[in-house]
């Protein structure tokens, strides 16, 4: 059986190579490995002027505030429509509130970068709404699978001894899940860092669009310095977070 599933994934890579007429070949010809070799030389040295590089800074804090206040508003947003997905009102909200999570994850973040662009302009702001919508999708399903998977008991005994429904979910179900809450939101956090540098190619603002403005106008040295403070701020947030992960895990 494994080697049927083996079998058919080569013939399907193969077949993607032939329908899309790819030719590895061409990226070992000295032809091209002269204009790649040219290419890359032209991003050093990085640009590190004093003027260039307060501008990196503030356009690493505003991915950082980008990331960080769509990642909130997407943890609050996709906890309301978890509570429903659950099932905790019904089997109707369920449904609908899977629906709403589904429609919002499925479309991806540069195309709802492109339609906050043009409803709210160039900008950080449509950076901001882009990622909250997509990641309110991605965290409300992980949310609400969590809420499934966690134990009914405690809740149960909390409303059996007279507690209200609103109460038993506080005490009773919530103090098991922050943890693993707060450990979707910081995992979610780590990646809409990054998005939040690639949406700046569609005008969100943060260090994509300075990267997007270099590359236009052919300022490689200048883009060089863009990429190396997002190779930084990525290597930065991913410890950080995973720290914060490991002691809310102990």
């Amino acid at each position: 059986m494994h080697w049927v599933v083996v079998i058919a994934l080569v013939a399907v890579t193969w077949a993607s190579f032939a329908y899309l007429s790819l030719d590895l070949g061409h990226l070992l010809t000295m032809e091209a490995q002269v204009q790649m070799w040219k290419y890359v030389v032209s991003f050093f040295p990085p640009d590190l002027s004093a003027d260039y590089l307060e501008q990196i800074g503030q356009g690493t804090l505003e991915t950082i505030a980008i990331s960080a206040v769509s990642t909130a508003l997407a943890a609050v947003l996709g906890l309301l429509l978890a509570l429903p997905a659950a099932g905790r009102f019904g089997p109707v909200l369920r449904v609908i509130a899977r629906f709403v999570l589904n429609f919002l994850r499925s479309i991806p973040e540069l195309v709802w970068a492109a339609l906050m662009v043009m409803a709210a302009g160039l900008g950080p702001f449509a950076g901001t709404l882009a990622l909250a919508w997509h990641t309110s999708g991605v965290i409300g399903r992980l949310f609400a699978e969590t809420l499934e998977n966690t134990p009914l008991e405690p809740a149960q005994s909390l409303r059996l001894a007279g507690g209200r429904p609103a109460l038993a979910f506080l005490y009773g179900t919530l103090p098991n899940v922050v943890p693993q809450l707060i450990a979707y939101s910081l995992y979610r956090w780590e990646i809409n860092i990054r998005m939040a540098a690639i949406l700046g190619i569609v005008g969100a603002g943060g260090l994509g669009q300075m990267l997007y403005f270099s590359l236009s106008l052919f300022q490689q040295p200048q883009a060089m310095t863009v990429i190396i403070a997002m190779l930084v701020l990525v290597a930065v947030v991913d410890s950080a977070s995973a720290w914060l992960r490991q002691r809310l895990a102990n």
